[in-house]
């Protein structure tokens, strides 16, 4: 184990994917769950690149490609993984991707079908590109949170873990930065040898 090194700033991109928020129809609520949740969960000074943008798949695919190129270790989606005609985020997805990682989808609808039968109609589906990890997210702000954190029971012991416990190592294999997580929001997890001792919080310092 590795000590005594400093928090590495993250550049994470988040985007929404919706036609009436985009055009202002109603407030976007994808944007303030992802900084929100993201915030709470990391130690790292963190740098958001956002944008709000319809269900085009060339729009989406453009936005995922130069947030990719400007350096994002991290990039997350929210909206479109729907059966509908306009849902058209994971094939946008896809269309840039140089690698899949089938099991964050898969582990994501798990966690929606404690909740939802409609769960297996989600096709969110998480890629590599260049050294940046995609995920696309669920469309709800509650369930954004869910499957990234995981369930947990009345006494705080994790049921289902959430698909954050698995990203900073990810991060790790394709020559991100190293993500240092809260564990009482989401513990990371990485074997022994990548793990590094935690340095102090920034945000419980007085």
């Amino acid at each position: 184990m590795t000590t005594d090194f400093p928090l590495q700033s993250v550049r994470i991109g988040i985007v929404s994917i919706s036609d009436r928020a985009s055009a202002g129809v109603y407030a976007d609520a994808g944007l303030p769950a992802l900084r929100g949740w993201l915030t709470r969960a990391l130690v790292n000074p963190l740098t958001f690149e956002e944008r709000l943008i319809p269900d085009e798949q060339p729009v989406i695919s453009q936005a995922l490609v130069d947030l990719t190129d400007t350096d994002c270790a991290l990039v997350l989606t929210t909206g479109g993984t729907g059966p509908a005609p306009r849902d058209v985020t994971p094939e946008a997805t896809l269309a840039v991707a140089e690698r899949e990682l089938p099991g964050f989808g898969e582990q994501m609808r798990q966690i929606s079908l404690r909740f939802v039968p409609t769960a297996i109609l989600s096709r969110q589906v998480a890629v590599i590109r260049k050294r940046t990890l995609i995920i696309n997210l669920p469309g709800q702000p509650k369930a954004i949170a869910e499957t990234l954190e995981g369930l947990k029971d009345a006494d705080g012991r994790a049921v289902l873990p959430g698909i954050f416990a698995a990203v900073p190592y990810c991060i790790d294999l394709i020559g991100g930065p190293y993500l240092q997580t809260r564990p009482d929001v989401c513990a990371a997890f990485r074997p022994k040898p990548a793990q590094r001792a935690a340095p102090p919080d920034p945000a419980h310092q007085t």
